[in-house]
């Protein structure tokens, strides 16, 4: 199987995928999603990736894949696997059809769920939390923008079963989508899911890393890992390594219907470039899906300026303080109490990344970048109180102070930019599901030129 790149969009050499094509795959794909950037893409129903780069690596695969007779497989389309994200990517499928003159069965398979169904699994105590996050609710499920469902292997081997040879999918596991296909030759469900695991980032387990085509090999109790690009190659670390991805334990990968359980798997070079996996183990337990949905919180408005003034850095905390604190007081002289806004300052160069997780406390760097955020109920609120907290920020006084003008340097014109609805994961849980398929509807297309 050819892994093309990580997700649909990214890119990926032309020259590799020919070089794939050459060694006569079974199956080339990508995984198409995430949630890695946050919960927007689903709430607004908007891609993670252009239309146009998602078009160039789908026209690069559909052209080689069809005619070889090769299926196409990718999960999770458009970034967060919903119904828009899905048509958009289908569209773009037929749109490769006309323009390249290529004839396929697809599949659509849909994740998105229904309000009303998520809140009889609710009721009937079918639904249960994930680590650190709270009980769900019927309210938060109203208030979900979107919700679907992470479909596991079925639904693909059942597409493939009914002849699919381009199978677009939904939200999915990573690797399910590779799972299947493995499975669906007759192979044992342990190392088609560790083929997934590897499959799911291409390169991302090959040294450089990159956006580039992984060829795995699996057979009945091994995988074979192996990057087409001769500029790039895999080691035992690299692809040991890759096993920490994304999970939290490098042994124990928790999929849909079962575990799969690294703990005694050994890896061989076969090669400078290859690398042998086995002793990987499938454990099927109850069937449990995730659920992801996405609310509206607000919307947001930012702006970002820096400053290099050592007086100032040195008090920065206080700084802040008097900041936030001046604020609020303007904003109350305009009728905006408190709890109308959220305002956050992110300074780069302390602890922009971490927060207050940061082990670091002392301050060493010459200069700070600070990202204001602002979100409110509507957009102008926001952009209200955005603009206090601009003009207040270069301004507040403090014990030392040399420069008697704006000690903040901002690099944009317009300053202020308005960011637009913001989301945040309502639903992020499991649903015990007995049917895999129960969730997933496939949706048959014949496509023409």
């Amino acid at each position: 199987m050819v892994s093309t790149t990580s997700i649909l969009g990214y890119g990926f050499p032309e020259q590799s995928l020919r070089l794939a094509m050459a060694r006569n795959p079974h199956f080339i794909g990508c995984d198409g999603g995430s949630t890695d950037p946050g919960p927007h893409y689903l709430g607004a129903g908007e891609c993670l990736n252009s239309r146009a780069a998602m078009k160039r690596d789908l026209r690069l695969m559909l052209r080689a894949g069809v005619p070889a007779g090769v299926p196409v497989v990718i999960g999770s389309c458009g970034g967060a696997g919903g119904e828009p994200h899905l048509q958009i990517v289908a569209e773009l499928a037929r749109e490769v059809a006309r323009e390249e003159g290529l004839a396929f069965r697809m599949a659509l398979i849909h994740a998105e769920q229904k309000a009303e169904d998520v809140k009889v699994w609710l009721a009937d105590g079918r639904v249960a939390a994930l680590r650190n996050v709270p009980e769900l609710t019927a309210e938060a499920v109203d208030r979900s923008s979107r919700i679907v469902g992470m479909m596991g292997a079925e639904p693909f081997v059942r597409a493939l079963e009914q002849g699919a040879q381009v199978i677009l999918a939904a939200r999915a596991s990573d690797a399910a989508s590779w799972a299947a296909c493995a499975m669906h030759m007759g192979l044992a469900p342990a190392p088609a899911w560790y083929s997934g695991k590897m499959l799911e980032c291409s390169c991302a387990s090959a040294t450089p890393k990159g956006h580039d085509c992984l060829l795995v090999t699996v057979r009945d109790d091994h995988i074979d890992v192996e990057p087409v690009n001769p500029q790039r190659r895999c080691t035992t670390l690299s692809v040991a390594t890759h096993a920490l991805h994304e999970n939290a334990s490098p042994s124990v990968h928790e999929e849909p219907g079962g575990t799969l359980d690294a703990t005694d798997c050994t890896f061989e070079a076969l090669s400078d470039r290859a690398v042998r996996v086995a002793g990987m183990r499938w454990r099927p337990r109850r069937y449990d899906l995730k659920l992801e949905g996405a609310e509206c919180v607000g919307f947001r408005a930012i702006t970002i300026c820096g400053t290099r003034d050592p007086v100032l850095i040195g008090q920065i905390e206080g700084y802040l303080e008097e900041v936030r604190a001046d604020v609020a007081r303007r904003a109350a002289d305009i009728g905006l109490s408190s709890d109308a806004y959220r305002m956050v300052l992110h300074v780069y160069g302390k602890d922009g990344v971490m927060g207050a997780g940061e082990p670091v406390r002392q301050t060493a760097s010459h200069e700070l970048g600070i990202v204001i955020e602002v979100v409110a109920a509507d957009q102008e609120t926001a952009r209200a109180v955005l603009a206090i907290a601009r003009v207040v920020t270069p301004k507040i006084d403090f014990p030392g102070r040399l420069c008697k003008s704006g000690n903040m340097a901002f690099p944009f014109s317009p300053s202020d930019i308005s960011v637009g609805p913001t989301y945040r994961f309502s639903v992020f849980h499991v649903v015990r599901q007995d049917d895999p398929l129960a969730l997933f509807p496939i949706e048959l297309q014949e496509v023409t030129p």
